[in-house]
């Protein structure tokens, strides 16, 4: 009897453990009520309550949250029904408020993403709502941040997942797409094009002015060379009349000149009779040492002027 009497308290002493030893886990927190009364809440850590009067109410996790928000049928600006779905992130601030501001806290966040979402986007063009994502984001946030104060829960973030227009928009999208990139890769086309004609025209506007170029050198080179020329032909043939001056000037030399002079008039007589059938004789033909005395003579005067 006393032995059953033991296993029965022991028992009991185990149930009333259990009951009133809890472990919170980290990042947890417990709310616990007296009587049905709140009374505190309890953190990370290991607590005892008061048997039969305290008990754990509600357990919140105070890790942030990501929230699925269904995807709903919203209305733009331009009347077009396109469905939408979003991704919210709460965290628990205040176990207390989460647990008597409001009845289901998750719930009402979802609902009031909803409400919010059809709101901004009722404000925008079907164009726009790509574009504007940033913008609806943040107003949904501002939104939901007012409305959640009093539930004792911090909306961190909200993100639009999809966007889904009805399967006409869904063409007329893709058309239009399909449009802008054919006029791009027609801009694309006809830059090369323009970028090649540039190109093209100024090799051949650097090919004119080169050959241009060597054509201005070759011209001076060949007109460098026959002033080169000349100097020189003009140098040699006053070289050679200086000479022929000191020759002449030497003694025998007049005498040479009158017999180079007599030559060459005898050649040139003879020369006249073979290419003409005409003859015209001097009257003084044989007096050759007089015509050569003549010029001799006209030698001597351009030599004293």
């Amino acid at each position: 009897m006393e032995y059953v009497i033991a296993i029965g308290v022991v028992v009991v002493v185990v149930v009333l453990l259990l009951r009133t030893a809890q472990i919170v886990p980290q990042r947890k927190a417990y709310v616990i009520e007296r009587l049905g009364k709140y009374s505190r809440t309890l953190e990370a850590g290991f607590h005892i309550l008061i048997p039969f009067i305290e008990r754990v109410a509600y357990r919140h996790s105070l890790k942030e949250m990501a929230v699925d928000v269904p995807s709903q049928m919203c209305i733009t600006q331009d009347n077009i029904a396109i469905e939408i779905d979003g991704v919210l992130y709460m965290q628990v601030l205040d176990a207390r408020k989460a647990s008597y501001g409001i009845e289901d806290y998750l719930f009402a966040s979802t609902q009031l993403a909803q409400t919010t979402l059809r709101s901004e986007i009722g404000k925008l063009e079907l164009d726009r709502t790509f574009e504007e994502r940033e913008m609806i984001n943040a107003n949904i946030i501002n939104a939901l941040d007012k409305a959640s104060d009093p539930w004792g829960i911090k909306i961190t973030r909200y993100e639009i997942a999809n966007i889904a227009p009805p399967p006409s928009v869904r063409d007329a999208l893709e058309k239009q797409m399909r449009a802008e990139r054919e006029r791009r890769a027609v801009i694309a086309e006809s830059e090369g094009e323009k970028e090649a004609k540039i190109n093209v025209a100024e090799g051949e506007k650097q090919e004119v002015i080169k050959q241009s170029e060597a054509i201005r050198d070759k011209q001076i080179n060949e007109a460098e060379g026959k002033a080169r020329e000349i100097q020189m032909l003009a140098e040699a043939t006053a070289e050679g009349i200086r000479r022929i001056a000191d020759a002449i000037e030497s003694p025998g030399g007049q005498d040479a000149v009158n017999l180079r002079i007599a030559e060459q008039y005898v050649d040139q007589f003879g020369n006249l009779a073979k290419e003409n059938n005409t003859l015209i004789i001097p009257n003084n033909l044989a007096d050759i040492g007089g015509t050569v005395a003549g010029l001799a003579k006209i030698l001597d005067q351009k030599k004293a002027s």
